[in-house]
């Protein structure tokens, strides 16, 4: 059984990554996508999205890191990929899954899901420019209108030397609307020989194992689900041994719960991290953007939210943290 955690523009960075890898179950993180276009970027910019790069590839828990790059130039993602293989992360993952549509618009994400032969050629030049000892990867959706040219999509993926392929179980034009199409995944799994991982509207244990069952997949990749959840990863790690062994239903007794007692104090440590490495202006809104998730688990982080929505000042987020029982935010860990 292997857990990643998925990446999430605008909401699992660097930060979140850190606290949700200290909770425990997840065995590696995919960064964000580092845009690529006509350009060789510098180590910073590497370094400025990964700042793990700077610790062994590593979360401060010890949890490795894979970059994403994302671009439609072969070449130029070839000379990235191994300017940023020099910075030493867990490996290199290529995004052929993004629908936002500027980066669509620009040939990027999904978009190339359309031509697979170019996806063969990306893959392939990534492949030759990075260390042998380093692993390939990439992201994908079933497709861009309709998920017909799925598995020649994969295929080409497989064919350019990727080691592995993450499928979201939904086209670009699903966006991320449910149901996501697990049972697709597993039609990929079958036309491909190297490991698939399964992702897409995986929100709890439930989930998780229908997921497996439909997919066939061993690996799950969970991204909004486990910023709602952090003990989701952990829960699907106890359900799925009794899952296996007595082909039932899990029992929802035996799996560990991560309580908003437990959680408290990391969200405390995600607010230092936040006040370290974020700008003063952006500071309130991401705990506020976590916090948001977390009231759909929690009914305490509902009556956070509703006290801190209208805070902009960080000192009074840290005052409201202090008056939780936590430790002032400048003596917190991190």
């Amino acid at each position: 059984m292997t857990i990643l955690l998925a990446p999430m523009e605008g909401l699992l960075d660097f930060v979140l990554r850190d606290i949700l890898t200290r909770v425990g179950g997840v065995d590696r993180c995919v960064s964000e996508f580092i845009r690529v276009t006509n350009t060789l970027l510098p180590d910073r910019a590497f370094i400025r999205v990964i700042p793990e790069l700077l610790t062994d590839g590593k979360t401060f828990s010890g949890v490795p890191v894979r970059a994403q790059l994302l671009g439609s130039d072969p070449v130029c993602l070839a000379e990235n990929a191994a300017c940023l293989a020099a910075l030493g992360p867990d490996g290199i993952d290529l995004n052929f899954g993004c629908p936002a549509k500027v980066v669509n618009r620009h040939g990027g994400g999904a978009a190339l899901l359309e031509d697979p032969e170019l996806l063969m050629k990306i893959v392939s030049a990534v492949r030759r420019a990075v260390p042998a000892h380093l692993p390939v990867s990439a992201k994908m959706r079933l497709g861009f209108n309709d998920d017909s040219r799925a598995e020649e999509c994969a295929q080409a993926i497989e064919s350019g030397g990727a080691n592995e392929l993450v499928v979201h179980a939904r086209t670009k034009a699903d966006g991320y609307k449910p149901p996501a199409y697990w049972a697709r995944v597993g039609d990929i799994r079958e036309a491909v020989r190297v490991p698939v991982v399964a992702n897409g509207e995986i929100w709890n244990v439930q989930d998780a194992l229908r997921c497996r069952e439909l997919s066939g997949c061993h690996a799950l990749m969970l991204g909004r689900g486990m910023v709602t959840n952090p003990g989701l990863a952990l829960a699907i790690r106890a359900a799925t041994p009794a899952q296996e062994a007595t082909d039932s239903s899990p029992n929802p007794s035996v799996q560990p719960v991560v309580t908003w007692d437990t959680l408290l104090p990391l969200i405390a440590d995600f607010w230092r991290v936040v006040c370290a490495s974020l700008e003063r202006k952006q500071q309130a809104g991401r705990l506020k953007q976590w916090l948001n998730f977390l009231r759909h688990h929690y009914p305490q982080a509902e009556l956070a939210y509703m006290e801190l929505k209208s805070y902009n000042d960080p000192a009074l987020i840290t005052q409201w943290l202090h008056k939780q029982g936590l430790p002032p935010v400048g003596s917190l860990a991190v």
